[in-house]
């Protein structure tokens, strides 16, 4: 049986079909990478939808889109108390368990369970991209903090502090990495990126710089270290200091910052 497999998420795909099923990435553009090796995230085209489970996402709007879900019985997505645009009355929200500790903007840092049946919508107060990350079982995503719009139910999440990595271009304590596993059954994961999102693929050992603002995500095989850049000062006796990710795995990042009020 003939199938096409998409080029983001190597989901095997009908021969006729013009999306994937899993992401939702057009599967009749060309694939694009950059003499560097950097792949540009699919661009979801605007009314376009996709199933995960039994529910539906489509994605609306082009500048800040928008994910707006028609969650079945028995389906949730867990998400950041802000992102969350509209839903419908009868949509029950819970709160997510989390360690304390975490807070934004001075206050609880709060992230909460849709459940269907019924129509919720989220959106980022950034201009960017969403990219859909199928989590395949026994899979881990780490994603810089408030990138990830919404996971499904069946995604694990935690979060850890990465010391440093912001600290020294906007005070505060660092930045916090958000954490994302699967166990048996796999996941999806819908991640805003401000700007354009640009993928690459580390071999093992092979190393890149990235301005710390403009990380997105990470596969969990991939290392990720603040180091200062030799021979350059930010100012009298501040050094620059840069994100350095050693592969192997996926590294993600977006071409604009839009800093967030994090403690």
């Amino acid at each position: 049986m003939e199938v096409i497999v998409c080029t983001w998420c190597r989901m095997n795909n009908a021969a006729n079909a013009l999306q994937c099923v899993s992401c939702g990435a057009p599967l009749d553009v060309k694939d694009k990478v950059s003499d560097s090796g950097w792949r540009e995230a699919p661009r979801l085209r605007d009314m376009e939808e996709f199933k995960f489970g039994n529910s539906t996402l489509q994605v609306e709007g082009k500048y800040v889109p928008v994910a707006d879900i028609a969650l079945q019985q028995g389906d949730s997505v867990y998400f950041e108390q802000h992102t969350m645009l509209w839903k419908e009355p009868g949509v029950p929200l819970e709160q997510y368990n989390l360690p304390s500790g975490r807070s934004m903007r001075g206050m609880p840092y709060s992230v909460l369970y849709a459940k269907g049946p019924g129509r919720i919508a989220f959106s980022r107060d950034a201009p960017g991209e969403l990219v859909v990350m199928p989590i395949h079982p026994g899979m881990e995503i780490d994603v810089r903090e408030h990138a990830f719009l919404l996971a499904s139910h069946s995604v694990t999440y935690s979060f850890v502090r990465i010391k440093g990595l912001v600290n020294l271009l906007h005070g505060g304590n660092g930045m916090y990495l958000d954490r994302f596993i699967t166990q048996a059954q796999p996941g999806m994961l819908m991640l805003h990126g401000n700007g354009d999102v640009l993928q690459r693929t580390l071999g093992a050992g092979e190393t890149i710089l990235v301005e710390a603002g403009k990380f997105l995500y990470k596969d969990s095989s991939v290392k990720l270290e603040t180091v200062p850049v030799p021979g350059v000062k930010t100012g009298l006796f501040s050094k620059l200091y840069m994100a350095q990710l050693t592969g192997p795995g996926r590294v993600g990042i977006q071409s604009m910052y839009h800093h967030h009020l994090s403690e």
